[in-house]
């Protein structure tokens, strides 16, 4: 089924948390592994304006599907980041969204290419490069979701949990538009799924990589998904149903690469 861009931006609301009891954190304090695992959600979460602002200079802005979306989407996770700092703030950690978007103005989705960015992204064009960035994006939304199903699971909190459900329900959406645009760009053309495969294969990293350093990356990994293989697998299994992709397990290898036990 494709993606419905005009139902997606006449319902794209912001995420509910007025009617949780957020005095439930008073009584029942979230740990300090939680509290920084949902730091680091919510620094990724405000940063995306960065990542909408390298896309901007990139071919995708310029189909009207795609620029459409990254527009609603950059409003959404903005959204997403407001209400984890408000959970933060409840426990006295304090996010500033101009602070965040100080420190990582420099910084963006492509960075995380390192020295790849300049042998493969020379030779995108077109209907390939949108394909890089949709699979891309695709891959850090699935893993977007998992997190935060993993840690409303883990927590089983009366006001974190359902806040959680909620914002992974709206991720949800953004998985589905970009596996949708992604399927199509890779049916397109063998050139895409070549160049896809190599990068995903390469140089993909878990949704954070890049803006945090590693060891945060690593930690908040390790707290959400350590040990949890079969976890991991579903999402390389997601991944390996895109055209040219099979076989692929990306997940897998960016978690062995940063030394956390499946």
């Amino acid at each position: 089924m494709a993606f419905d861009l005009d139902q997606f931006t006449q319902t794209s609301v912001p995420v509910k948390y007025e009617d949780l009891d957020f005095d439930t954190f008073e009584s029942q304090p979230l740990d300090a592994q939680t509290l920084r695992s949902l730091r680091y959600m919510c620094d990724v979460e405000y940063h995306t304006s960065c990542f909408l602002r390298d896309l901007l200079v990139t071919p995708s802005h310029r189909e009207e599907a795609a620029g459409g979306f990254m527009t609603m989407w950059n409003r959404e996770e903005f959204w997403h980041g407001e209400a984890l700092s408000k959970v933060l703030a409840r426990h006295g950690i304090i996010v500033d969204y101009d602070e965040v978007k100080a420190k990582r103005e420099k910084l963006g989705w492509m960075g995380a290419l390192g020295p790849l960015k300049q042998s493969v992204l020379t030779n995108l064009a077109g209907t390939d490069f949108v394909a890089v960035h949709m699979v891309w994006g695709a891959a850090n939304e699935l893993s977007a979701v998992a997190a935060y199903r993993r840690l409303s699971a883990m927590t089983d909190h009366p006001a974190l949990s359902p806040l959680l459900h909620r914002i992974a329900q709206q991720e949800t959406r953004h998985v589905a538009f970009y596996t949708t645009q992604g399927r199509q760009r890779l049916e397109a053309s063998q050139a895409a799924q070549r160049i896809v495969r190599l990068v995903m294969s390469r140089v993909w990293k878990p949704v954070g990589s890049g803006m945090m350093d590693e060891s945060e990356v690593r930690h908040v990994m390790d707290h959400l998904f350590g040990g949890k293989a079969g976890e991991l697998d579903k999402l390389d299994k997601r991944i390996q149903k895109l055209p040219g992709l099979d076989g692929l397990t990306i997940f897998r290898n960016a978690f062995a690469r940063l030394g956390i036990p499946a």
